[in-house]
């Protein structure tokens, strides 16, 4: 087996305010209804961008949701205009009483990006899946609320392809251990199994990547990301081949994702942290509603 590490230093994240922030988006979405044409409006009136509820009722196990198709050149002004408008009517009278039908065809076979719920219950757990044919999604998060910890499953293939075009891999995440491996003293030692856990399979190889943090001296974090591949089977001569040549460039890409996923962090942190109460409900509401107006920050 292959196996490769990097540290990096971010800026840590305060526990009460993820757990604000995540309660804030689950009760947004909480308390969000079906609008017109199937679009998911927040309590204000104001649709998510981009989602739309294809068939089932919102918010209820089976109901399946996807991407909103782009309008005809100079016909999308007119119609988010008519979904603003329509908004507040829809709160009003709330969700319908039987399935919603499905849109301009869309229940029939799934969207691009189309997801089924299988469970809503805020205060225990979360659970969606993917039903694209290519590939093949879920996501269990526990304690939404309070996330205490979120499961990951991935199938794909690409489409007519053989063997070799299919893989699949599955993460874990426990933000319990999480938070206790934070707190521990900067002199004492890492924790003996990583938070953090990602696994991937394919028919030529096995990948196993882990992120396990650790208080610096200063208040932030120390994150060691490590990367471990081998060949599967017979294989495994070749792989090791493979891997030999291919170790400078593997060391390479994880290094430039690893700095890259933290520099993002840390300024995604420098923005949101200050915020709080309601002035950190508007801002996740707003980034709901215009996703794009919000990265253009």
């Amino acid at each position: 087996m292959a196996r490769f590490t990097h540290t990096v230093t971010v800026a840590a994240l305060d526990r009460g305010w993820f757990e604000e922030a995540a309660g804030a988006l689950v009760d947004l979405l909480d308390t969000s209804q079906e609008g017109p044409a199937g679009s998911v409006v927040l309590a204000d009136g104001r649709a998510v961008a981009g989602l739309r509820l294809l068939k089932g009722r919102h918010l209820r196990p089976g109901a399946r949701y996807g991407e909103v198709p782009a309008a005809p050149e100079g016909a999308a002004g007119e119609a988010g205009a008519a979904v603003e408008a329509a908004g507040g009517a829809a709160l009003a009278s709330g969700p319908a009483d039987g399935p919603a039908a499905p849109v301009s065809g869309a229940g029939d076979s799934p969207a691009a990006q189309a997801f089924v719920l299988r469970s809503w219950r805020p205060s225990h757990s979360v659970e969606a899946e993917s039903l694209v044919v290519e590939d093949g999604m879920s996501l269990r998060l526990s304690r939404p609320r309070r996330p205490r910890a979120v499961e990951l499953s991935l199938a794909g293939h690409r489409a007519g392809g053989g063997s070799l075009y299919r893989f699949s891999g599955r993460g874990q995440a426990d933000l319990a251990a999480w938070w206790a491996a934070v707190d521990r003293l900067p002199a004492a030692p890492p924790a003996a199994r990583p938070p953090v856990t990602v696994r991937a399979v394919h028919r030529l190889a096995k990948a196993r990547l882990t992120l396990t943090p650790h208080p610096a001296d200063d208040g932030s974090w120390r994150i060691t990301v490590a990367l471990g591949v081998r060949g599967r089977w017979l294989l495994r001569p070749v792989g090791a081949v493979v891997l030999f040549f291919a170790r400078g460039p593997l060391e390479r890409g994880l290094r430039e994702a690893a700095q890259g996923a933290a520099a993002e962090w840390n300024r995604a942190l420098a923005e949101l942290t200050p915020l709080h109460g309601d002035a950190l409900r508007a801002e996740i509401a707003d980034a709901l509603v215009d996703p794009d107006g919000r990265e253009a920050l």
